[in-house]
């Protein structure tokens, strides 16, 4: 653990009668806490992207779930409004199918929200330790997209919680940190987290990868995902897909470091994955816009696939946990 590393219950808990989380939106010149008293306020909350990140909207959601049985709200009405938040990433309903397996009686539900919580954290850790082997000796020069530490897993972090891990352990150099357009997840969160950790980084435009890795100095290209197919295709943050292709003409290896929770076995293929498409106005305020929120990329293209059960690799299909 770095020397600032983010606690995960700055990032999002239940305390009371609401949830606090960190609002996303604001970092990283301003650190604001949101305080959501219903499980409509929360799934607005991860609607607006005050908190994000697939691992992290699901503890969200199971924690306004158990606050809606606090508040003696109908739980079927809570779970579609929290479920209809988000389209792309399976943690959410995969953390609302975890919440509502486990009844109704609200003490039960605050119990097993917070547990949820905790295991994403161990979770994170074990992905960290799995991943740390991927990173050969000698200093690698890591790139990365969006941003998959503390504030998207409510954890220790899933890629850059690895390349967090593999620093300390004297394997990584530097990291280069994609903007991760048009919202800046890259250039707003992930540089945030890694200076508070005291790891050596700079942001580069999501353009410049290609001619990072063609004057090789990138080493490997780890990233987290929203859902990952039966076959071990990847669904990620809009840019992912081309940094795949790219790594691939580059002979660079690509690593994906996501929980099992993340793995949807019931989606075959790529293909059948929900994207979500964000509005406009968050591209350009005046022209036409197309703003797809995500993209897939093959597996084929996936070098390994790390969980907290491992190091998978291909083929997919028979490697990844089920």
């Amino acid at each position: 653990m770095g020397r600032g590393d983010v606690d995960p219950e700055e990032v999002v808990r239940l305390e009371g009668d609401r949830v606090v989380l960190l609002d996303q939106r604001r970092l990283p010149d301003e650190v604001v806490e949101l305080v959501c008293r219903s499980a409509g306020e929360v799934a607005e909350a991860i609607r607006a992207l005050a908190i994000r990140g697939a691992p992290a909207i699901g503890v969200a959601a199971a924690m306004g779930y158990a606050l809606a049985a606090l508040r003696g709200d109908d739980l079927d009405e809570a779970a579609a409004t929290l479920l209809a938040s988000r389209p792309t990433a399976v943690n959410l309903a995969w953390a609302l199918g975890e919440m509502r397996a486990a009844g109704s009686d609200p003490d039960r539900l605050v119990e097993r929200a917070r547990g949820l919580h905790a295991d994403e954290v161990a979770r994170c850790v074990a992905m960290s330790d799995h991943a740390v082997p991927l990173f050969r000796p000698g200093g690698a020069r890591v790139l990365t997209h969006c941003n998959t530490g503390a504030l998207a897993t409510a954890g220790h972090g899933s890629a850059l919680g690895a390349v967090k891990a593999a620093f300390a352990r004297g394997l990584v150099e530097r990291v280069w940190v994609d903007e991760t357009r048009p919202l800046l997840q890259g250039s707003r969160l992930t540089a945030w987290e890694l200076e508070r950790a005291g790891v050596p980084f700079a942001v580069v435009v999501d353009g410049a990868a290609g001619s990072l890795m063609a004057r090789g100095e990138v080493s490997h290209v780890v990233v987290g995902a929203d859902r990952i197919a039966a076959n071990g295709d990847v669904a990620n943050k809009i840019g992912t897909y081309g940094l795949a292709v790219l790594a691939a003409h580059h002979r660079i290896p690509f690593v994906v470091v996501a929980p099992t929770s993340t793995i949807d076995l019931a989606i075959v293929t790529g293909a059948e994955i929900p994207l979500e498409r964000r509005p406009a106005a968050e591209v350009t305020a005046r022209f036409r816009a197309e703003n797809p929120a995500f993209d897939v990329t093959p597996a084929a293209l996936v070098t390994a696939i790390v969980t907290e059960a491992g190091a998978h690799l291909a083929p997919y299909a028979e490697t990844l946990p089920r």
